[in-house]
Protein backbone atom coordinates (compact mmCIF):
# COMPACT_ATOMS: atom_id res chain seq x y z
CA UNK A 1 0.00 0.00 0.00
CA UNK A 2 1.52 3.80 -1.11
CA UNK A 3 -0.23 6.64 -1.09
CA UNK A 4 0.66 10.63 -2.14
CA UNK A 5 0.00 11.48 1.40
CA UNK A 6 -1.96 11.26 4.62
CA UNK A 7 -3.51 13.53 6.64
CA UNK A 8 -1.97 11.99 9.61
CA UNK A 9 -0.41 8.94 11.15
CA UNK A 10 -3.58 7.36 11.64
CA UNK A 11 -5.41 7.93 8.38
CA UNK A 12 -2.85 5.62 6.15
CA UNK A 13 -3.60 3.91 3.08
CA UNK A 14 -3.28 0.41 5.27
CA UNK A 15 -6.73 1.67 6.84
CA UNK A 16 -8.46 1.45 3.00
CA UNK A 17 -7.71 -2.05 2.61
CA UNK A 18 -8.01 -3.50 6.53
CA UNK A 19 -11.71 -4.81 5.90
CA UNK A 20 -12.86 -2.36 8.47
CA UNK A 21 -15.46 0.48 7.57
CA UNK A 22 -14.70 2.55 10.37
CA UNK A 23 -11.31 2.76 9.97
CA UNK A 24 -9.76 5.37 6.78
CA UNK A 25 -7.26 6.53 4.53
CA UNK A 26 -7.31 10.35 3.93
CA UNK A 27 -4.91 12.33 2.06
CA UNK A 28 -3.68 15.81 2.78
CA UNK A 29 -5.94 18.88 3.99
CA UNK A 30 -6.84 21.29 1.08
CA UNK A 31 -4.78 19.73 -1.81
CA UNK A 32 -6.43 18.25 -5.43
CA UNK A 33 -4.72 15.69 -7.37
CA UNK A 34 -4.02 12.86 -4.48
CA UNK A 35 -3.19 8.92 -4.90
CA UNK A 36 -3.87 5.85 -3.47
CA UNK A 37 -2.12 2.56 -4.92
CA UNK A 38 -2.24 -1.38 -3.87
CA UNK A 39 -0.02 -3.81 -4.98
CA UNK A 40 -2.42 -6.73 -6.42
CA UNK A 41 0.83 -9.10 -6.90
CA UNK A 42 1.99 -9.44 -10.85
CA UNK A 43 -0.36 -10.24 -13.17
CA UNK A 44 -3.76 -9.71 -11.81
CA UNK A 45 -7.11 -9.27 -13.08
CA UNK A 46 -9.35 -7.04 -12.50
CA UNK A 47 -13.53 -6.51 -13.04
CA UNK A 48 -14.74 -4.52 -10.28
CA UNK A 49 -13.86 -2.19 -7.81
CA UNK A 50 -16.07 -0.81 -5.03
CA UNK A 51 -15.10 2.58 -3.43
CA UNK A 52 -16.83 3.18 0.10
CA UNK A 53 -15.91 7.30 0.63
CA UNK A 54 -15.83 8.93 3.65
CA UNK A 55 -17.59 12.95 3.96
CA UNK A 56 -14.30 14.00 2.25
CA UNK A 57 -14.98 12.47 -1.44
CA UNK A 58 -13.58 12.88 -4.52
CA UNK A 59 -15.65 15.20 -7.24
CA UNK A 60 -13.70 13.83 -10.13
CA UNK A 61 -11.31 10.64 -10.09
CA UNK A 62 -9.49 7.87 -12.26
CA UNK A 63 -9.63 4.36 -11.24
CA UNK A 64 -6.58 2.86 -12.96
CA UNK A 65 -4.43 -0.03 -13.58
CA UNK A 66 -0.71 -0.73 -13.96
CA UNK A 67 1.64 -3.38 -14.55
CA UNK A 68 4.82 -1.27 -13.64
CA UNK A 69 3.71 2.34 -11.63
CA UNK A 70 5.07 4.15 -14.69
CA UNK A 71 2.20 3.77 -17.01
CA UNK A 72 -1.37 3.40 -16.68
CA UNK A 73 -4.67 2.50 -18.03
CA UNK A 74 -8.14 3.97 -16.99
CA UNK A 75 -10.73 1.27 -15.87
CA UNK A 76 -13.26 4.45 -14.60
CA UNK A 77 -13.45 8.00 -14.93
CA UNK A 78 -16.24 9.43 -12.25
CA UNK A 79 -17.14 13.21 -13.43
CA UNK A 80 -20.07 14.04 -10.90
CA UNK A 81 -18.91 12.14 -8.11
CA UNK A 82 -21.16 12.61 -4.87
CA UNK A 83 -19.58 10.56 -2.23
CA UNK A 84 -21.22 7.32 -0.63
CA UNK A 85 -20.61 4.19 -2.26
CA UNK A 86 -19.43 4.15 -5.79
CA UNK A 87 -19.25 0.49 -7.33
CA UNK A 88 -17.46 -0.05 -10.43
CA UNK A 89 -18.47 -3.41 -12.27
CA UNK A 90 -17.90 -5.26 -15.68
CA UNK A 91 -14.28 -3.65 -15.87
CA UNK A 92 -11.22 -5.33 -18.09
CA UNK A 93 -7.59 -4.76 -16.08
CA UNK A 94 -4.54 -6.44 -16.07
CA UNK A 95 -1.95 -5.23 -13.95
CA UNK A 96 0.12 -5.49 -10.90
CA UNK A 97 -1.25 -2.10 -9.19
CA UNK A 98 -4.18 -0.34 -9.23
CA UNK A 99 -4.58 3.36 -8.71
CA UNK A 100 -7.75 5.36 -7.33
CA UNK A 101 -6.50 9.08 -8.63
CA UNK A 102 -8.67 11.71 -7.76
CA UNK A 103 -8.28 15.11 -9.50
CA UNK A 104 -11.01 17.51 -7.94
CA UNK A 105 -12.33 17.34 -3.97
CA UNK A 106 -15.69 17.34 -3.78
CA UNK A 107 -15.12 19.17 -0.41
CA UNK A 108 -12.68 21.54 1.11
CA UNK A 109 -10.53 18.55 2.87
CA UNK A 110 -8.56 16.06 1.12
CA UNK A 111 -9.58 12.84 0.11
CA UNK A 112 -10.91 10.23 2.10
CA UNK A 113 -12.01 6.18 2.03
CA UNK A 114 -13.10 3.48 4.55
CA UNK A 115 -12.16 0.84 1.94
CA UNK A 116 -11.01 0.60 -1.36
CA UNK A 117 -12.35 -3.02 -2.41
CA UNK A 118 -10.51 -4.99 -5.62
CA UNK A 119 -12.22 -7.83 -6.99
CA UNK A 120 -10.86 -10.10 -9.77
CA UNK A 121 -8.29 -13.14 -9.82
CA UNK A 122 -5.08 -12.33 -7.76
CA UNK A 123 -2.00 -12.95 -9.43
CA UNK A 124 1.11 -14.74 -8.57
CA UNK A 125 3.44 -12.26 -6.42
CA UNK A 126 6.48 -10.43 -7.50
CA UNK A 127 7.25 -10.59 -11.01
CA UNK A 128 10.89 -10.77 -12.81
CA UNK A 129 11.90 -6.95 -12.03
CA UNK A 130 10.97 -7.28 -9.14
CA UNK A 131 14.03 -6.38 -6.26
CA UNK A 132 15.17 -9.43 -4.11
CA UNK A 133 13.82 -10.92 -1.20
CA UNK A 134 16.25 -8.41 1.32
CA UNK A 135 15.04 -5.18 -0.72
CA UNK A 136 13.49 -2.26 1.50
CA UNK A 137 13.00 1.28 1.83
CA UNK A 138 14.55 4.06 3.71
CA UNK A 139 14.16 7.76 3.90
CA UNK A 140 16.62 10.50 5.26
CA UNK A 141 16.58 14.25 5.65
CA UNK A 142 19.27 16.44 7.46
CA UNK A 143 18.86 20.42 8.65
CA UNK A 144 14.91 19.53 9.65
CA UNK A 145 13.03 21.29 12.60
CA UNK A 146 12.78 25.11 12.91
CA UNK A 147 10.77 26.78 15.77
CA UNK A 148 7.18 26.74 14.33
CA UNK A 149 4.38 25.23 14.62
CA UNK A 150 2.46 23.28 12.45
CA UNK A 151 -0.28 26.27 12.47
CA UNK A 152 2.06 28.12 10.59
CA UNK A 153 1.41 27.74 6.90
CA UNK A 154 5.06 28.43 6.06
CA UNK A 155 6.49 25.77 9.05
CA UNK A 156 8.15 22.96 6.63
CA UNK A 157 9.36 20.02 9.24
CA UNK A 158 6.00 18.87 9.58
CA UNK A 159 5.31 18.74 5.79
CA UNK A 160 8.19 16.96 5.76
CA UNK A 161 7.78 14.59 8.32
CA UNK A 162 4.25 13.92 6.62
CA UNK A 163 5.84 13.03 3.37
CA UNK A 164 8.39 10.75 4.88
CA UNK A 165 5.88 8.83 7.18
CA UNK A 166 3.41 8.27 4.16
CA UNK A 167 6.29 6.45 2.11
CA UNK A 168 6.36 4.33 5.41
CA UNK A 169 9.75 3.02 4.90
CA UNK A 170 11.61 0.26 7.10
CA UNK A 171 13.31 3.22 9.61
CA UNK A 172 14.70 6.61 9.34
CA UNK A 173 17.75 8.53 9.17
CA UNK A 174 18.23 11.94 9.58
CA UNK A 175 21.87 13.60 8.50
CA UNK A 176 22.17 16.33 11.37
CA UNK A 177 20.86 19.74 12.38
CA UNK A 178 17.85 17.74 13.27
CA UNK A 179 16.81 20.97 15.52
CA UNK A 180 17.41 24.79 15.19
CA UNK A 181 18.75 27.27 16.68
CA UNK A 182 20.93 26.04 19.12
CA UNK A 183 19.08 22.15 19.70
CA UNK A 184 18.38 23.10 23.30
CA UNK A 185 16.31 19.86 24.83
CA UNK A 186 13.23 22.36 25.63
CA UNK A 187 13.50 22.98 21.12
CA UNK A 188 13.65 19.10 20.67
CA UNK A 189 10.67 18.69 22.66
CA UNK A 190 8.60 21.51 21.35
CA UNK A 191 9.56 21.24 17.32
CA UNK A 192 10.69 18.44 16.27
CA UNK A 193 9.35 16.09 18.91
CA UNK A 194 6.07 17.27 17.41
CA UNK A 195 6.95 16.10 13.66
CA UNK A 196 10.01 14.39 13.29
CA UNK A 197 9.59 12.76 16.61
CA UNK A 198 6.12 10.43 15.68
CA UNK A 199 9.01 7.56 14.66
CA UNK A 200 11.53 8.35 16.98
CA UNK A 201 11.80 4.80 17.75
CA UNK A 202 12.20 4.22 14.03
CA UNK A 203 15.06 6.73 13.31
CA UNK A 204 18.56 6.48 13.09
CA UNK A 205 20.02 10.04 13.74
CA UNK A 206 23.25 11.86 13.98
CA UNK A 207 23.73 15.14 14.60
CA UNK A 208 24.61 18.48 13.12
CA UNK A 209 27.10 21.14 14.17
CA UNK A 210 23.56 23.13 15.61
CA UNK A 211 23.72 20.18 17.73
CA UNK A 212 26.80 20.72 19.11
CA UNK A 213 25.25 25.01 19.87
CA UNK A 214 23.22 23.60 23.14
CA UNK A 215 26.54 23.20 25.05
CA UNK A 216 28.31 26.14 23.37
CA UNK A 217 31.28 26.17 25.63
CA UNK A 218 32.21 22.52 25.71
CA UNK A 219 30.95 21.89 21.97
CA UNK A 220 28.91 19.00 23.76
CA UNK A 221 25.73 17.88 21.94
CA UNK A 222 24.23 17.46 25.81
CA UNK A 223 20.43 17.89 24.41
CA UNK A 224 20.94 15.67 21.05
CA UNK A 225 21.64 12.50 23.60
CA UNK A 226 18.88 13.50 25.78
CA UNK A 227 16.46 13.67 23.26
CA UNK A 228 16.76 10.29 21.41
CA UNK A 229 18.66 8.29 24.33
CA UNK A 230 19.89 5.42 23.09
CA UNK A 231 18.70 6.08 19.54
CA UNK A 232 21.54 8.64 19.40
CA UNK A 233 24.55 6.10 21.45
CA UNK A 234 23.31 2.54 20.60
CA UNK A 235 27.24 1.53 20.70
CA UNK A 236 27.71 4.09 23.79
CA UNK A 237 29.21 7.20 21.53
CA UNK A 238 27.64 9.50 19.03
CA UNK A 239 28.87 7.13 15.86
CA UNK A 240 27.87 3.49 15.42
CA UNK A 241 26.87 0.77 12.78
CA UNK A 242 24.17 -1.06 11.76
CA UNK A 243 22.86 -3.78 9.63
CA UNK A 244 19.95 -4.74 7.10
CA UNK A 245 19.79 -7.12 4.76
CA UNK A 246 22.99 -7.19 2.62
CA UNK A 247 23.73 -3.14 3.77
CA UNK A 248 26.28 -2.46 6.32
CA UNK A 249 25.35 0.99 8.04
CA UNK A 250 27.63 3.36 9.53
CA UNK A 251 26.57 6.70 11.46
CA UNK A 252 28.86 9.18 12.19
CA UNK A 253 29.93 12.15 13.66
CA UNK A 254 31.39 15.12 11.84
CA UNK A 255 31.72 17.23 14.98
CA UNK A 256 34.40 15.48 16.03
CA UNK A 257 36.23 14.05 12.97
CA UNK A 258 39.31 15.69 14.28
CA UNK A 259 39.04 13.20 17.21
CA UNK A 260 40.90 9.48 16.63
CA UNK A 261 38.88 7.50 18.64
CA UNK A 262 36.04 8.29 15.89
CA UNK A 263 38.72 7.68 12.93
CA UNK A 264 40.04 4.89 14.47
CA UNK A 265 36.81 3.10 15.47
CA UNK A 266 35.83 3.67 11.94
CA UNK A 267 38.73 1.85 10.47
CA UNK A 268 38.20 -1.21 12.75
CA UNK A 269 34.22 -1.08 11.89
CA UNK A 270 34.83 -1.15 8.08
CA UNK A 271 37.63 -3.71 8.24
CA UNK A 272 34.89 -5.92 10.40
CA UNK A 273 31.71 -5.77 7.55
CA UNK A 274 30.91 -8.20 6.36
CA UNK A 275 28.11 -6.87 4.62
CA UNK A 276 28.08 -6.90 0.46
CA UNK A 277 26.84 -3.41 0.35
CA UNK A 278 27.57 -0.49 2.68
CA UNK A 279 26.17 3.12 3.02
CA UNK A 280 27.26 6.19 5.49
CA UNK A 281 26.29 9.40 6.84
CA UNK A 282 26.66 12.32 8.63
CA UNK A 283 26.18 16.53 8.56
CA UNK A 284 28.47 18.42 6.79
CA UNK A 285 29.72 16.86 2.98
CA UNK A 286 33.07 16.97 1.25
CA UNK A 287 31.31 18.06 -2.11
CA UNK A 288 28.77 20.88 -1.84
CA UNK A 289 27.37 23.08 -4.86
CA UNK A 290 25.60 24.91 -2.17
CA UNK A 291 25.92 27.70 0.46
CA UNK A 292 29.04 26.24 2.93
CA UNK A 293 30.73 24.38 -0.12
CA UNK A 294 32.68 22.01 0.32
CA UNK A 295 34.06 20.83 3.86
CA UNK A 296 37.43 19.32 3.97
CA UNK A 297 37.28 17.88 7.27
CA UNK A 298 35.32 15.16 6.16
CA UNK A 299 38.03 14.02 3.57
CA UNK A 300 39.36 11.74 5.90
CA UNK A 301 36.62 10.07 6.04
CA UNK A 302 35.62 9.96 2.94
CA UNK A 303 39.73 8.36 2.14
CA UNK A 304 38.52 5.51 4.87
CA UNK A 305 35.00 4.81 2.53
CA UNK A 306 37.12 4.67 -0.56
CA UNK A 307 39.04 2.42 0.47
CA UNK A 308 36.73 -0.22 1.79
CA UNK A 309 34.41 0.02 -1.88
CA UNK A 310 31.89 2.12 0.37
CA UNK A 311 28.68 2.50 -2.32
CA UNK A 312 27.07 5.42 -0.65
CA UNK A 313 27.49 8.78 1.21
CA UNK A 314 24.36 11.09 2.92
CA UNK A 315 24.63 14.29 4.23
CA UNK A 316 23.07 17.49 4.87
CA UNK A 317 24.72 20.73 6.04
CA UNK A 318 23.56 22.74 3.17
CA UNK A 319 19.91 23.70 2.61
CA UNK A 320 19.24 22.08 -0.93
CA UNK A 321 18.92 18.34 -2.64
CA UNK A 322 22.21 18.03 -4.55
CA UNK A 323 23.03 14.35 -6.02
CA UNK A 324 26.43 13.67 -7.27
CA UNK A 325 27.62 10.90 -9.71
CA UNK A 326 30.13 8.37 -8.25
CA UNK A 327 33.27 10.25 -7.63
CA UNK A 328 37.11 9.98 -5.65
CA UNK A 329 38.00 11.97 -2.45
CA UNK A 330 40.02 14.11 -5.33
CA UNK A 331 36.39 14.22 -7.30
CA UNK A 332 37.17 12.40 -10.32
CA UNK A 333 34.63 10.68 -11.97
CA UNK A 334 34.71 6.80 -11.39
CA UNK A 335 32.15 4.61 -12.35
CA UNK A 336 33.54 2.65 -8.92
CA UNK A 337 33.38 5.81 -6.48
CA UNK A 338 30.82 6.71 -4.32
CA UNK A 339 27.49 8.02 -4.77
CA UNK A 340 26.91 11.27 -1.94
CA UNK A 341 23.56 13.15 -1.47
CA UNK A 342 23.12 15.93 0.01
CA UNK A 343 19.55 15.86 1.82
CA UNK A 344 19.28 19.22 3.72
CA UNK A 345 15.62 20.13 2.81
CA UNK A 346 14.02 18.37 5.56
CA UNK A 347 12.45 21.75 6.90
CA UNK A 348 14.68 24.57 8.07
CA UNK A 349 14.74 27.74 5.25
CA UNK A 350 16.68 26.69 2.12
CA UNK A 351 20.25 28.33 1.41
CA UNK A 352 19.85 28.71 -2.16
CA UNK A 353 22.71 28.03 -4.84
CA UNK A 354 27.14 28.13 -4.02
CA UNK A 355 29.15 30.02 -5.78
CA UNK A 356 30.21 26.64 -8.09
CA UNK A 357 28.72 23.88 -8.85
CA UNK A 358 31.12 20.96 -8.11
CA UNK A 359 32.21 18.42 -10.83
CA UNK A 360 30.37 15.73 -10.73
CA UNK A 361 27.32 17.17 -9.65
CA UNK A 362 24.46 15.36 -11.19
CA UNK A 363 21.15 16.91 -9.94
CA UNK A 364 20.54 20.36 -8.08
CA UNK A 365 17.52 21.29 -6.22
CA UNK A 366 17.46 24.57 -5.06
CA UNK A 367 13.78 25.66 -3.90
CA UNK A 368 12.14 22.69 -3.05
CA UNK A 369 11.27 20.98 0.90
CA UNK A 370 11.59 16.92 0.66
CA UNK A 371 12.79 14.35 1.47
CA UNK A 372 15.55 10.92 0.06
CA UNK A 373 13.69 8.04 -0.63
CA UNK A 374 16.10 5.23 -0.79
CA UNK A 375 15.64 1.88 -2.33
CA UNK A 376 17.81 -0.74 -1.40
CA UNK A 377 18.12 -4.48 -2.62
CA UNK A 378 20.85 -7.11 -2.11
CA UNK A 379 22.98 -6.08 -4.61
CA UNK A 380 22.77 -2.29 -5.23
CA UNK A 381 20.47 1.04 -4.37
CA UNK A 382 18.29 3.53 -6.27
CA UNK A 383 17.55 7.12 -4.59
CA UNK A 384 14.94 9.88 -5.40
CA UNK A 385 14.09 13.41 -4.24
CA UNK A 386 10.22 13.15 -3.17
CA UNK A 387 8.65 17.00 -2.32
CA UNK A 388 6.52 17.44 0.34
CA UNK A 389 3.43 17.41 -2.17
CA UNK A 390 3.98 13.69 -3.20
CA UNK A 391 6.21 15.18 -6.78
CA UNK A 392 9.10 13.14 -7.54
CA UNK A 393 12.17 15.64 -8.52
CA UNK A 394 14.87 13.17 -9.07
CA UNK A 395 15.52 9.96 -9.59
CA UNK A 396 19.32 8.50 -9.73
CA UNK A 397 20.38 5.22 -11.84
CA UNK A 398 20.17 1.82 -10.27
CA UNK A 399 23.66 1.74 -8.95
CA UNK A 400 25.12 -1.50 -8.26
CA UNK A 401 26.95 -2.41 -4.88
CA UNK A 402 31.17 -2.59 -5.57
Amino acid sequence: MAASSSEDATLTPDKAVDGNTSTRWASQEGVDRQWIRIDLGEGSTVNRVKLLWEAAYAKTYRVEISADRTTWTRLATETAGNGGTDDWTNLNGKGRYLRVYGTVRGTPYGYSLFEVEVYGSSGSGPGPTDPPTGAFTVVGAGDIADQCTQSDANCQHFKTAARAEAINPAFYITMGDNQYDDAHIEDFENYYDKSWGRFKAKTYPVPGNHESYDDYENRDEKAYREYFGSRATPQGKMWYSYDRGNWHFIALNSNRFDEDEQMDWLAADLAANTKKCVAAYWHEPLFSSGDHGNVPVSRPVWELLEGADVELVLNGHDHHYERFAPQTRDAQADPNGIVEIIGGAGGKDLYGQGDTVQPNSAKRIWDKFGVVKLDFTDTGFRSQFVETNGTVLDTSPTYSCH
